[in-house]
């Protein structure tokens, strides 16, 4: 029996020539496996035909959805994850449960080896081969466009040549990626960063500067998720859908930033991600309410190191999984409503409300019925300076002795 390797499998011109590449290349046979994170566009079981006439011997697709929504956008919400203070880890959040899949495929076809379709200069070879070997160790890897120099010119002219049921004639500017939790669009123009972004770019939102009337929306949270809008239960997968739809309607989640890349490099990227932004913001607010000052301020350390983590391809890492138990640690009573106002680009929050919130109108109001005992507060003030005012002192006593 010959070698057997698992291509992760998008149904594009590149993974498609990478069937017959693999196979020409390495003798070995090709089991293509697409995963469904939410990106649209065609339909799997069409994306699954397609790579048998390609000339894969076995072709999995997996509806990873829902997966998707609950074990990898959930807990990133959770840690508020935006990778310098801008990007929601659209891409990275979504590789390790392509990994997993792929992973799994290569146990149960008994490949060796997986490939997949990053270049050489991006973080996703990272993500896709750190995650590859750390839930299969015995797996081998290669990507053709880096390892095998797979260019598209040469992917035009093989699929031509062997008469590939792949469109090879429309060649789009950008360089593109999407899932349910975002799209992330890249190369082109955009590589000169003085050039604005064009109309064209965008799908996920609509433009922000001739909005619809403003949107007003209830977000219910339980322990840090969302589980109702506008009093209607949702799934998180069906919470983001529906706020991609009505965020993006308002233009809200454009990102246009230039980004520190794992491997060394900056990026100018351009993302999308109306739902992700609107439930950060309100999930973020709730946490405000919800959640004691010191473990807050320490918890927006632990939240950009579990980013950086995962964007730099550690999802299965020890480090993550001990973060993972912190961050959960803090949810615990992140719950209640956050209203939000979407309109013209921006999700507002509105309103908060929580049964296990910290705020106590009667220690906060300035009003009748204030309980809080403003004598106590002197007190405090001088022990609070004291350290800094009997620093002062010393350098007052020594400035004068000179």
């Amino acid at each position: 029996m010959s070698d057997r390797v698992v291509l992760a499998y998008s149904g594009g011109l590149d993974t498609s020539v990478a069937i017959g590449w693999i196979g020409e290349a390495t003798g070995a046979e090709v089991i293509a496996v697409a995963v469904d994170v939410g990106q649209g566009g065609e339909d799997l079981e069409t994306i699954r035909q397609r790579a048998l006439d390609c000339g894969a011997v076995e072709a999995y697709v997996a509806d990873a959805r829902d997966e998707f929504a609950e074990e990898y956008c959930m807990p990133a919400l959770k840690a508020n994850g935006m990778y310098m203070d801008a990007y929601p880890l659209v891409s990275a959040v979504s590789r390790p449960v392509i990994v997993k899949h792929l992973v799994k495929a290569a146990k149960q076809f008994g490949a060796t080896t997986v490939a997949h379709g990053c270049t050489g200069k991006g973080n996703d070879q990272v993500r896709f081969e750190v995650g590859i070997q750390t839930l299969g160790p015995e797996l081998k890897c290669i990507a053709p466009v880096r390892d095998l120099a797979l260019t598209r010119e040469k992917a035009i002219a093989y699929a031509e040549k062997n008469d590939l049921p792949i469109v090879t004639t429309k060649k789009n500017p950008f360089s593109i990626d999407q899932n349910v939790w975002g799209r992330a669009v890249e190369t082109g123009f955009l590589e000169d960063i003085w050039n604005g972004p064009t109309k064209d770019v965008y799908d996920y939102t609509d433009d922000p500067t001739f909005p619809p009337p403003a949107d007003e929306l209830v977000i219910s949270f339980r322990e840090g998720v969302p589980v109702a809008i506008d009093n209607k239960p949702v799934t998180a997968l069906q919470a983001i859908q529906e706020l991609n739809r009505r965020a993006g309607a308002q233009g809200v989640g454009r990102i246009d930033i230039v980004e520190d890349r794992l491997v060394g490099i900056k990026s100018r990227e351009i993302y999308e991600a109306p739902g992700a932004m609107t439930l950060i913001a309100a999930h973020r607010e709730l946490e405000n309410v919800t959640i004691e000052r010191e473990q807050a301020r320490f918890k927006k350390t632990v939240d950009q190191r579990w980013t950086e983590l995962v964007y730099d391809g550690q999802w299965f890492s020890p480090l993550k999984k001990s973060l993972d138990v912190f961050v959960d640690d803090t949810q615990k009573y992140v719950n209640g409503d956050i209203r939000m106002e979407l309109h013209a680009g921006r999700a507002t929050v509105t309103g908060r409300r929580s049964d296990t919130g910290l705020y106590d109108f009667n220690l906060a109001t300035y009003d009748e019925g204030d309980s809080f005992d403003q004598s106590n507060a002197r007190g405090f003030i001088e022990l609070f300076g004291m350290s800094s005012k009997v620093a002062s002192q010393r350098e007052q006593r020594l400035a004068g002795e000179n």
